[in-house]
């Protein structure tokens, strides 16, 4: 016969380690719980929801429009921007706020410019319609570096078609085809913790290049930028977890760490007055 006497302080000392382990885990799970909701309550979140409205009701029913754009064989005396809409605007030969920038010893031409376009469907182009003498053979072909509608709007979390057309190449295309790019313009508002909004445009895009003919012959091509506004807003807000809701989650963490610790506990503690009781069993 094998007295017990001497089992029992070692599956006291094994429970007490099991139980130590268990704290350590439970201590470490919290922590880890802890610090990922800190980090979600640290850091902001951008919230964005739809709603029919003009956002930018002191634009005065304007849009600034900003474009760059490379005719690398194209004179920059033959280039002009033209701009038309349904409220009656025909302005050819836009010169206000652009720059002309030759390029290939003078052979192209790199046109930047800033202008504002009503709040109503219409178009603007870039043609040779302004120049006093026509060539005869004009070489649209083109490269679109920027076209981007109202404030730059540059957030980390917020990737929208704010110049979707930036790097449209038209190099291999027909020289002598017009373009067309139809546009729908989409308002944006951006909100940031402070309240402060901020106005910008996403657009998306379709397009079509052809050569267009009418009676008397071919029409001059043209760089065409169709463009209707769209009656839906996007807005994007910063939100910041509420603190009552961080309270909220830490003490739920805390108390589920807790509750489900002690169910554990009991578990293994009746597992292991079980398995002492047959081991004394074994013993006798």
């Amino acid at each position: 016969m094998i007295s017990g006497g001497s089992c029992q302080p070692q599956l006291f000392c094994v429970s007490v380690k099991i139980a130590c382990h268990f704290s350590v885990c439970c201590c470490l799970f919290i922590l880890f719980l802890f610090l990922s909701e800190l980090t979600g309550f640290i850091a902001t979140e951008i919230v964005n929801e739809l709603y029919v409205d003009d956002p930018d009701k002191d634009s005065g029913g304007k849009i600034e429009v900003n474009l760059n754009i490379s005719l690398p064989n194209l004179h920059c005396e033959l280039v002009g921007l033209d701009i038309q809409d349904e409220m009656g605007r025909h302005e050819v030969g836009h010169i206000d706020n652009s720059m002309k920038i030759p390029l290939n010893n003078g052979d192209g031409c790199r046109f930047e410019g800033h202008f504002s376009i009503n709040k109503v469907p219409g178009n603007f182009h870039v043609s040779t319609h302004s120049a006093t003498a026509q060539p005869q053979n004009p070489d649209m072909t083109h490269i679109i570096h920027k076209l981007s509608f109202g404030d730059k709007l540059q957030v980390q979390n917020v990737h929208g078609a704010f110049n979707a057309l930036e790097g449209a190449d038209k190099l291999s295309s027909n020289p002598l085809a017009s373009h067309d790019y139809i546009l729908k313009i989409v308002p944006t508002v951006y909100e940031d913790m402070s309240g402060k909004q901020r106005y910008s445009y996403q657009y998306t895009v379709a397009n079509k290049e052809y050569v267009a003919y009418s009676h008397t012959g071919r029409i001059i091509p043209a760089i065409w930028f169709r463009y209707d506004l769209s009656p839906i807003t996007v807005k994007y807000t910063e939100r910041r977890q509420p603190l009552y809701r961080f309270i909220t989650s830490i003490c739920a963490i805390i108390g589920g760490t807790f509750t489900v610790a002690g169910i554990l506990d009991s578990c293994i503690f009746t597992a292991s007055e079980a398995w002492k009781k047959i081991q004394l069993g074994k013993m006798q």
